[in-house]
């Protein structure tokens, strides 16, 4: 089928170069004439596009045209068949017949009633309003170190007795611990007690000088052994009795849970040894992984909603206290610390959270934004189209500055004013229009041609040809078996694709940000990491283009940059592995540019075109 079609083209491609020479012969002949017909058929045609500035028409007359919604760059000014696939022409604007002195200073098309209604133009105004955005992260709780207390030896001595016997136990401020044999401290409580009896015998000398000498000495003893651990009470308990104590009760100094236990009962310790560890479980800490282009939307104050394994459907909150100021290399991420109240106990540390951050923009003054469907975005430009407001079915292409993505809409930083109109629907069909005239186009900004919005053309891109230099990196196979769903899902988008199912693809590219959203990171090490970073953002981005269609051209545009990034995947981390998969290239499309796409077998199911032409296509290369 692949060879029959290109036969096909090949003989199509020469009937078509009949007909431009058949025009250059018109336009070469001394008469000056502007329409001649097709060697052949009788049917007349003009040439669209092309400069009149030499010929004198006087007042320009409007002119119906006609071209083929597979082949736009064919232009006639009478209805018939397609010269190169032989479908039927269909309207395609009115254009003036004479162009002379036009000098443009912005890239202008102009749509008749019956053009736009065919392209499906729509447009929105571009409007101030606040903006929300949404992101999803995943973390794990842990300790609050704000609330966490350690119990340690503050002299030397011997562990005679362990009042708790295991972690998880819960303890109250003041209960004790430990019970430490330790001389020194017999000997400080000695030297209190002798201090305290020689001031009372100092006090019937009368000598006021060596009685307030005894009383520094009284306190200096009580300050020692405060600085060893004991409390007030403890000191003077050791008064009341009058003879000191080779043991002491070492109490916890907070209320909450021993979550360690290092000492045990016999056990010799020095000064710093540490005992017990105890937390206090009412407040915890959230921690989540940020990517660099989530920091635009997190600040200090958010709140942030999240879901652990453990109480599956029950929502859990918190507010994001601390944005960690330094970014981990290896994961290109960066630590967000959320305050996570638990007064019930529920929430463990070490829990696996999946959170969703809502953060907004505007609310002292509205940002300017417009649809993300309306910008036309290629490597570092962004173009929209504006519909100028005193000529109807005129619009104007513009290159914007743009700010973050918030969702369903692009902040706009430069370019664009308030109340202006832009195209949010149709806008690749006018782009493709002006393409074809040789006019300024998102990707041609000098005019004179231009190329696609992706890497179509006739071999397949760099990034999916090549893949990584070495070969596909060696990864966990757990790892790899989650990328497998990735791929499962794409081939499911494919599928509907094929068939004009535009709700099933949509539901099938929501089971791929599903997927991509839980593969687990932490497998990877080094350049595996770095590539899973690079082509997992690439798959979003694509995703989103998709996420934002509403009609199926344009969820078959989105899904040719989702089959880039997607062959770029495969062949990184090697997932033609269990199964061949069948890279295959369809040249006819967006307006002859060509696309690609992947297969499990090498029976052509053209996700572009679907039912019109599910055959088009030839498998380019098989990766195992």
């Amino acid at each position: 089928m692949a060879h029959s079609t290109a036969g096909k083209l090949r003989r199509h491609t020469w009937k078509a170069l009949a007909v431009a020479c058949a025009a250059a012969a018109v336009f070469a002949s001394p008469h000056g004439r502007d329409e001649g017909q097709i060697e052949g058929t009788g049917e007349p045609f003009t040439m669209v596009g092309l400069a009149h500035a030499q010929h004198d028409h006087g007042p320009e007359k409007k002119v119906q045209i006609w071209t083929c919604s597979m082949h736009p760059q064919i232009r006639l000014p009478n209805p018939g068949k397609c010269p190169i696939c032989g479908m039927d022409l269909i309207p395609a604007g009115e254009e003036g017949a004479s162009d002379a002195g036009e000098k443009t200073p912005v890239p202008r098309l102009v749509l008749s009633e019956t053009a736009r209604r065919l392209a499906q133009v729509q447009v929105s105004p571009v409007e101030r309003r606040p903006v929300e955005v949404t992101r999803r992260l995943v973390g794990k709780l842990a300790y609050d170190e704000r609330r966490t207390a350690y119990i340690t030896a503050w002299v030397s001595g011997r562990l005679d007795r362990l009042y708790v016997d295991f972690t998880g136990t819960v303890v109250e401020k003041g209960r004790p611990m430990v019970s430490l044999y330790s001389p020194e401290l017999l000997a400080a409580q000695s030297e209190l007690i002798h201090a305290v009896r020689a001031a009372r015998d100092l006090t019937k000398t009368g000598l006021e000088s060596l009685q307030a000498t005894a009383a520094q000495t009284i306190e200096s003893a009580k300050e020692k052994l405060r600085l060893w651990g004991l409390t007030d009470a403890q000191i003077q308990d050791i008064l009341r009795r009058g003879t000191p104590s080779d043991h002491i009760t070492i109490l916890a100094p907070m209320t909450g849970t021993v979550v360690h236990k290092d000492g045990f009962e016999g056990m010799y310790v020095k000064t710093g040894t540490r005992i017990y560890t105890i937390a206090d479980l009412s407040s915890l800490w959230l921690k989540l992984d940020a990517y660099e282009s989530d920091l635009a939307w997190i600040g200090v104050g958010n709140r942030v909603r999240f879901e652990t394994q453990s109480y599956p459907g029950e929502e859990f909150s918190g507010i994001v206290s601390f944005i960690d100021p330094f970014l981990d290399e290896q994961t290109r991420t960066i630590k967000v610390r959320v305050d996570v109240p638990n007064p019930d106990g529920r929430l463990r540390p070490g829990m696996f959270a999946r959170a969703v951050l809502h953060a907004a923009m505007g609310e002292d003054r509205p940002p300017l934004v417009i649809p993300a469907t309306a910008p036309l975005i290629t490597g570092k430009r962004a173009v929209v189209y504006v519909a100028v407001a005193d000529q109807p079915g005129t619009y104007e292409g513009r290159e914007v500055i743009l700010g973050p993505r918030a969702d369903r809409y692009y902040v706009v930083r430069h370019g664009l004013e308030e109340g202006d109109m832009v195209v949010t629907h149709g806008n690749f069909k006018i782009d493709s229009a002006l393409q074809i005239l040789a006019k300024p186009s998102m990707m041609a900004p000098e005019g004179g041609g231009g190329g696609g919005m992706h890497h179509h053309g006739n071999a397949a891109p760099a990034s999916a040809a090549q893949g990584t230099a070495g070969g596909p990196l060696n990864v966990p196979d757990a790892f790899r078996g989650q990328l497998r769903r990735v791929m499962d899902a794409y081939l499911q988008v494919h599928e509907a694709l094929a068939a004009d199912k535009t709700q099933e693809a949509l539901k099938a590219a929501a089971k791929i940000r599903t997927a991509v959203d839980q593969l687990d990171m932490a497998l990877l090490q080094g350049d595996a990491h770095m590539m899973w970073m690079r082509d997992q953002e690439n798959i979003r981005t694509a995703l989103g283009h998709m996420e934002a269609s509403k009609d199926l051209d344009a969820l078959r545009t989105g899904f040719a940059g989702l089959s880039e990034s997607i062959a770029v995947l495969a062949r990184d981390f090697g997932l033609g592995a269990d199964r061949p998969l069948y890279l295959i290239k369809c040249p006819m499309a967006f307006d002859g540019q060509g696309a690609f796409w992947l297969q499990p077998d090498d029976t052509v199911r053209n996700p572009y075109y679907g039912a019109r032409m599910l055959g088009c296509g030839e498998v380019q290369e098989i990766l195992r």
